[in-house]
């Protein structure tokens, strides 16, 4: 059974799974469901048409579910789904979907983390194992595919793409798509080189890690237009999942790709 502090107030049409705990001053509306173990601290707010995952944690000042903050949303029926072993911290908001995206939901993937003050907004998609430092806000629609990291305080343009394994330096304005394996930051912001700190944690190995500069270093420096670099990248280089995924990423990037750093970043890619 799920343990609900008596100053808590919780629907009779919320599903609670087992073990679930609810603190005192929670708020948790109809068409809620939340998973096994999942711990919701005092103080947090969970509006209609969430669905939360197993053994997550939901911390005081937390708002899952709030209507979208777009003009064009009708009250319509929409939702917020959010993976499991999820931790949302103080104060960090997750709005529902809209009807007019197409998509209607607002998905978080498992084992993210969102920390304090993070703002996730309308039909965006947040994938598994992303970390969204404290202040980041990302505009809607945007996607942030798995392990991405965006550091502290980063702004992220509606409808941008964020690759797998990319990482952002905290206060970055975020404006352009960020590839796969990329190191970005600075003001304006601009590849910077290989995540190659992250890449090593996760168990890519030196060879891989060595293909992927070296695709980048052909797709940024070589001197070619965008499709030219790619179509040379294509060429020259054995298929791989890490050459197929950037050059997918790419190719399918609507708002284009970030540019190249004009000056050497020490230390970065060697």
């Amino acid at each position: 059974m799920a343990k609900i502090h008596p100053l808590a107030t919780v629907s009779a049409h919320a599903i609670l799974g087992e073990n679930v705990e609810v603190g005192p001053y929670v708020f948790i509306d109809d068409n809620v469901e939340i998973g096994d173990g999942t711990v919701i601290y005092p103080h947090a707010t969970i509006f209609p048409y969430v669905k939360i995952g197993r053994d997550c944690k939901i911390f005081p000042g937390a708002v899952v579910g709030a209507i979208p903050q777009d003009l064009k949303f009708e009250g319509e029926i929409t939702y917020v789904e959010i993976g499991d072993r999820v931790t949302i911290r103080e104060c960090a908001t997750v709005n529902r979907g809209t009807k007019a995206s197409g998509k209607g939901v607002t998905r978080i993937g498992d084992d993210t983390l969102l920390m304090s003050y993070v703002h996730v907004a309308h039909d965006c998609r947040v994938g598994k194992h992303c970390i969204l430092v404290s202040f980041v806000g990302i505009a809607g629609e945007t996607d942030v595919d798995d392990w991405a990291i965006i550091g502290g305080g980063c702004v992220v343009h509606q409808f941008s793409h964020i690759g797998k394994h990319a990482m952002i330096g905290g206060g970055c304005k975020v404006n352009k798509d960020i590839p796969p394996f990329a190191l970005c930051g600075r003001d304006p912001i601009c590849f910077a080189g290989v995540n190659i700190v992250g890449l090593r944690r996760r168990g890519f190995d030196s060879e891989v890690i060595r293909n992927i500069k070296d695709i980048y270093d052909n797709l940024y420096f070589a001197g070619l237009n965008i499709s030219d670099a790619c179509a040379k990248v294509e060429a020259g280089f054995p298929q791989s999942p890490e050459r197929d995924e950037i050059l997918d990423f790419i190719r399918a990037s609507k708002r284009g790709i970030v540019r190249a750093n004009e000056a050497p970043v020490k230390g970065i890619v060697e």
